[in-house]
């Protein structure tokens, strides 16, 4: 399939995040266009289409049968991914899919399969993974500049109203949001951890639903997960934490640390292989913090026309590398695979949970959640 100069969009889903891609989607007005809004509520979907632009249809094979296209950006409701995925990629159409890629892993597969099948490409929205702050901690640990990695922690400790859940019938229910605070709210922050930590090898967690009503997943999650190389990880999510605090990854090795807290690095210290870490009495306050000597990414944010943290610059790079893969100019650096990974450590939490044992992803590749099938 040859890509025109400026690849034509349809819009899948036109929520809350179907409007944040139409957002990114028009500060790259100069590389794409939105050509195609599909919705089954057509109000919203006139809503998006009147900001950002294309054609509103109800469903996306009307949408196929409409309008010409070259990709699909999936925004649905995160049960109804696959279903979306899967006709567009038989179409032959490239996909962008909002995180997760789906609720199981077995549709997860389903979605992997067609890929393989129509031979076009498919990116995760894992967006943090593009921050100046993920960059150069993953970086420092390809070098090995933190030593052997003996820890990290992933934590989400944020808030959500009951107002929050009420706002959707596909909100805390198994079927279309997969879970709850880890796999709608933490899958970022996890997927940070795996992707620092390695390959997951066993989880053992415990849920609980302390602080709202009328709802089938949980708000507060604890756990564990065991890395292949001997790593240990700790999970804590939660959306009831009030106020809301912070989404936070901490790194710990041998010879370093590195904290990254909303998306910002906020400490990171390094030993540059050849040379010896400074020992530090007990370590009760540890070696000062290096962040100085790292390019945080602002001139980076004020060359592209954004503001350090805001939202759509987030979304922006996985966009940048997205377009630039179909160009043949870089490899798509969040795929399926990467994400199935992660989505394996919170299913994998979820059953743990269910049954009070831990959870080996070597033999439990098809982890569900508890009343939900595949």
């Amino acid at each position: 399939m040859s890509i025109p100069n400026k690849v034509r969009f349809a819009l899948v889903g036109a929520g809350i995040i179907g409007n944040q891609h139409g957002t990114v989607m028009r500060e790259l007005a100069d590389e794409l266009d939105l050509v195609a809004v599909v919705d089954l509520d057509r109000a919203k979907a006139d809503k998006i289409a009147a900001q950002y632009g294309g054609t509103v249809y109800t469903s996306l094979p009307e949408a196929l049968a409409g309008t010409d296209f070259d990709a699909v950006a999936v925004c649905t409701p995160t049960g109804a991914h696959a279903e979306v995925a899967i006709e567009a990629l038989h179409s032959g159409k490239h996909v962008i899919i909002e995180k997760p890629a789906e609720v199981t892993l077995a549709k997860t597969d389903e979605i992997i399969a067609a890929q393989q099948q129509a031979g076009t490409l498919v990116t995760v929205i894992s967006q943090h993974r593009f921050d100046p702050s993920t960059e150069i901690v993953l970086e420092a640990i390809r070098k090995g500049e933190l030593g052997r990695l003996t820890s990290g922690i992933a934590s989400i400790d944020w808030w959500r109203g009951q107002t929050y859940y009420d706002s959707g019938d596909w909100r805390g229910t198994w079927a279309l949001d997969g879970g709850g605070a880890l796999m709608n709210q933490g899958v970022h922050t996890v997927d940070l951890l795996v992707a620092a930590l390695g390959n997951p090898v066993e989880v053992f967690a415990y849920t609980a639903t302390l602080a709202h009503e009328r709802i089938e997943v949980e708000d507060v999650a604890v756990g564990v997960v065991k890395f292949e190389s001997g790593a240990l990880g700790v999970l804590h999510g939660s959306t009831a934490a009030f106020p809301g605090l912070s989404a936070r990854l901490q790194v710990h090795g041998d010879k370093g640390s590195a904290v990254i807290d909303n998306d910002k690095l906020t400490y990171i210290h390094t030993t540059p292989q050849g040379t010896e870490s400074t020992e530090a009495f007990f370590g009760s306050s540890g070696p000062s913090n290096q962040l100085d000597q790292y390019d945080l990414g602002n001139d980076r944010a004020a060359a592209a026309g954004a503001n350090p943290g805001q939202l759509s610059d987030a979304h922006r790079h996985q966009y940048l590398n997205f377009l630039a893969a179909l160009r043949g100019d870089e490899e798509i650096r969040v795929g399926l695979a990467e994400n199935r990974r992660s989505v394996s450590v919170i299913l994998a939490a979820y059953e743990s949970a269910r049954t009070g044992q831990p959870v080996s992803l070597r033999q439990s590749g098809t982890a569900q959640p508890k009343d939900q099938t595949s």
